[in-house]
């Protein structure tokens, strides 16, 4: 149960979150496969286990885990086209005149609606984590449209959600263009070797390097150009390492060997009992490396309220 991405929101206001006032609002839009014609759907599942007795909220110490599942027809639009051009032509041949945009547009919608029960059906799962104390939610997605996907059903069910994504006082790039070009970061963080460099103005170039010394002539040669840092790998103690963008996601988390053995060890020989330990270690970890993280760009920017 180890986030992969990290998406961090910010509650405006103190909202009180009990559990079972939480589980039974998931449980009122649950997860359900698509109708015939129906494109999408979406709704909340069991983070852990399955079957109807799974609980559609974890709560571990003072955290709980939910999750949500999107369920997709899919057409490829080449296949739509093809139809669509094909139709397109033989009413032209047989009535002898043009088909224009407005009767396209209907010929298209019968296609799809024609085609969608022989659809593929993707399902894509959403994970995320509330820590009422702190104030947070952590999304596991590099995608703010999935996590806005998920928010805003939460919002649905809940009645109310005021988040917005967290932000620091400091912008991300100018900070990791700092900690590049002085090659050193902040307390307990570290470089690595994975960057991607921009040139400031709209149409300016990018470098991306990877398994590369960054302490580097050639990378500080690009700095002094002007190039900023809109992305960096790093590690944090022993514990994590992450790669940070401009946008303050965290991507590809990686979890060192310490922390996922310790989760083995707390978590007994049951599936869940891993999982439940695994996710308990790793909020924790988050307690510690997120205030880290924000100190180290600057402080977050607290939104009026607070």
């Amino acid at each position: 149960m180890w986030f992969k991405n990290l998406l961090v929101y910010r509650l405006t206001q103190d909202i009180p979150f009990d559990a079972e006032a939480l589980e039974t609002a998931l449980a009122s839009k649950p997860a359900r496969p698509c109708a015939s014609q129906e494109l999408t759907t979406y709704g909340f599942v069991a983070p852990f286990g399955k079957g109807e007795d799974a609980p559609f909220v974890h709560v571990s110490q003072d955290f709980m885990l939910i999750a949500a599942r999107k369920e997709e027809r899919i057409l490829p639009g080449s296949v739509v086209r093809d139809a669509v051009k094909e139709k397109v032509e033989e009413i032209e041949a047989e009535q002898m005149r043009k088909v224009y945009k407005k009767e396209r547009d209907q010929i298209k919608d019968e296609i799809i609606q024609a085609f969608l029960p022989r659809a593929f059906i993707r399902r894509s799962s959403t994970f995320a984590a509330i820590a009422p104390k702190q104030g947070l939610i952590l999304v596991n997605s590099a995608s703010p449209k999935r996590a806005e996907d998920l928010l805003s059903t939460l919002r649905e069910v809940i009645g109310t959600l005021p988040v917005r994504p967290l932000t620091v006082k400091i912008a991300p790039t100018a900070t990791m263009t700092e900690w590049v070009k002085t090659q050193k970061a902040a307390d307990d963080f570290y470089v690595l070797d994975e960057c991607e460099l921009r040139d400031t103005h709209e149409d300016g170039g990018i470098v991306r390097c990877k398994r590369q010394d960054l302490t580097s002539e050639e990378i500080q040669l690009h700095l002094s150009t002007g190039k900023q840092v809109t992305q960096l790998s790093l590690a944090w103690q022993d514990k994590l390492s992450f790669v940070l963008d401009d946008k303050m996601v965290v991507k590809r988390l990686k979890f060192e060997e310490l922390l996922q053995d310790q989760a083995e060890e707390d978590g007994g020989e049951e599936a869940l009992g891993q999982l439940d330990a695994s996710f308990t270690l790793m909020m924790l970890t988050f307690g510690e490396f997120l205030p880290a993280l924000f100190e180290a760009l600057g402080g977050e920017e607290l939104p009026q309220g607070i």
